[in-house]
């Protein structure tokens, strides 16, 4: 219990935090998400990026994050064979399960219960969710409408891209970022977990009708709680990834459902009801999830 303790109970109360908030107050959760995502979140990526030691550990979290989207959205499509799911049923349990949250809930997990050096690891992967999820995320949730162009339109719009882009590029020439800038970087950054912790909670708040279609939501859950994390641990021993590595690819692949899918699937009308609430329970499974992986992995 301790690990609960120490680690879930912290980030569920950051989460309750802003759930309370956004029930009493009703705030703008997209301006405070549009605040996050192009001042808090680049600052967090490029610190964390510029300061990291590059070596084969990006690389095989690159391979990863790509063998795991691929199955996840193989798995749907047999899945859609299988029960005889409509289109939009598909988007929606592959929004749901292929991308995982990461950001708001992965990294301060990552944080709390492994440290540190883990963070740029974890903050890595989860630019590489992102950029993903405003890709294919937005292409399944606009592929009746909009699909690839929307999805690069998104891509190009994301300051957390370009922010790893210039750490990269940083990092190998002959020019170091002066103190002044970089502190103010750092300070920035470090306001980025919490902001994101609250914000998860207050688009939890903000979700307004569920459907519960059992069939759809115990697939979506199992696929993104239960089969990710196999496919990650039979992945993690065919490499034979470095225990940190492995641990953190572990960790993040066992999160629930990416809250800003539901924003995604509201936008363009892609079953919202249904993704909130694949969103909804997959959060809440994960406080007892979460506890009992970060129990065996210790």
């Amino acid at each position: 219990m301790g690990l609960f303790f120490n680690v879930i109970l912290p980030i569920v109360a950051v989460f309750g935090a802003g759930y309370i908030l956004q029930r009493i107050r009703i705030l703008d959760v997209k301006s405070i998400a549009s605040m996050s995502i192009h001042i808090f979140l680049p600052a967090l990526v490029f610190t964390q990026l510029y300061e990291a030691e590059f070596d084969q550990s990006y690389t095989i979290i690159l391979g990863f994050s790509f063998f795991l989207l691929i199955m996840m959205i193989v798995l749907n499509k047999i899945l859609r064979r299988i029960l005889k799911w409509e289109r939009s049923v598909e988007s929606a349990s592959i929004l749901t399960s292929a991308f995982m949250n990461a950001g708001n809930y992965g990294v301060p997990v990552i944080l709390f219960s492994i440290g540190q050096e883990a963070l740029p690891y974890a903050v890595f992967f989860m630019v590489i969710q992102t950029i993903f999820m405003n890709a294919f995320g937005v292409y399944y949730a606009s592929r009746d409408k909009s699909g690839y162009k929307r999805a690069v339109k998104t891509i190009l719009r994301l300051p957390a891209t370009y922010a790893a882009v210039f750490a990269f590029i940083l990092q190998n020439i002959a020019w170091e970022i002066p103190e002044p800038v970089f502190s103010t970087l750092s300070m920035l950054s470090g306001a980025a977990i919490p902001i994101m912790m609250v914000m998860l909670g207050m688009q939890l708040a903000s979700i307004t009708s569920i459907k519960f279609n059992w069939q759809v939501i115990i697939s979506a859950l199992t696929i993104r709680m239960i089969v990710a994390p196999l496919l990650t641990f039979a992945f993690i021993l065919v490499l034979d990834v470095d225990p940190i590595i492995g641990t953190v690819l572990f960790i993040l692949a066992s999160m629930p459902s990416a809250a800003t899918t539901t924003m995604y699937a509201i936008e363009f009308d892609t079953e919202p009801d249904l993704v909130s609430s694949i969103t909804l329970v997959t959060t809440l499974f994960s406080i007892v999830s979460i506890t009992v992986l970060l129990n065996l992995i210790t």
